[in-house]
């Protein structure tokens, strides 16, 4: 696997709540690991909710000696669930803080992934699918029949996750298998990219570069903030 990453503050907002991880070599028993996280909550509890997920969720992957992929990565996510629960409730000025998280491991042929929130993971070859769920209401009424696709973008309570990292002492987690051959390709990416990017386009800029990750990971970034940047932006790509 090869990747790159970044993460942006965009046009709007005075603080960045994404974080960010990649790495190609092997993480504990994994043999590489990809995250994004963006995080919610009052003036910095967002940022603290984001980076210690992808804390505890690298620090516990790291020490540990589960051989599967899937239970590496569920155990991490309630561990960084715990942590973050437990400094909302101990610090005021965390209350009510938590966080998407999306993460990503593949193992020879397979991808793995772990959803929580409505930050995204795409699978890109011929074509661009989006992996993951939304965890939010406005994909909840339009899954349900209640709210049509084309008006849901711009729906004023699209903001509204139903599930997230750290808002309660249980979390439910989607998983995901998938094949991955050479070349396919994987993006995680916080909502900051895909509300201001229609899929068809991130297809376009990820695969016109042949190859060329960074490139693709900073044009994403750039035409995300061109079409007004309106929130916290983070993109992680990685091709196999």
């Amino acid at each position: 696997m090869r990747s790159d990453g970044r993460t942006d503050i965009g046009k709007k907002r005075a603080q960045n709540q994404d974080s960010i991880f990649f790495c190609d070599e092997p993480v504990g028993p994994l043999p590489n690991l990809y995250i994004v996280a963006d995080g919610m909550g009052g003036h910095k509890a967002g940022d603290v909710a984001s980076r210690t997920a992808i804390e505890c969720v690298t620090e516990y992957i790291k020490e540990s000696t589960l051989n599967n992929s899937v239970s590496v990565l569920k155990r991490a996510i309630v561990y960084a669930n715990d942590k973050i629960y437990r400094m909302a409730r101990e610090k005021e000025d965390l209350k009510g803080m938590g966080t998407t998280l999306v993460a990503a491991v593949c193992e020879e042929d397979a991808l793995y992934v772990a959803n929580i929130g409505d930050s995204r993971l795409y699978f890109i070859d011929n074509d661009i699918r989006q992996v993951t769920l939304d965890h939010s209401l406005v994909e909840e009424l339009i899954r349900s029949g209640q709210l049509d696709r084309n008006k849901g973008r711009n729906h004023p309570e699209k903001n509204i996750i139903t599930r997230a990292l750290g808002i309660s002492d249980k979390v439910m987690i989607d998983f995901f298998e998938l094949d991955m051959k050479e070349n396919d390709r994987i993006l995680l990416c916080s909502d900051g990219l895909t509300n201001m990017i229609e899929d068809d386009e991130i297809k376009e800029i990820v695969m016109e570069d042949s190859g060329d990750i960074t490139a693709a990971v900073e044009k994403l970034i750039d035409r995300a903030n061109y079409y007004g940047g309106k929130d916290n932006i983070s993109v992680v790509v990685a091709v196999k």
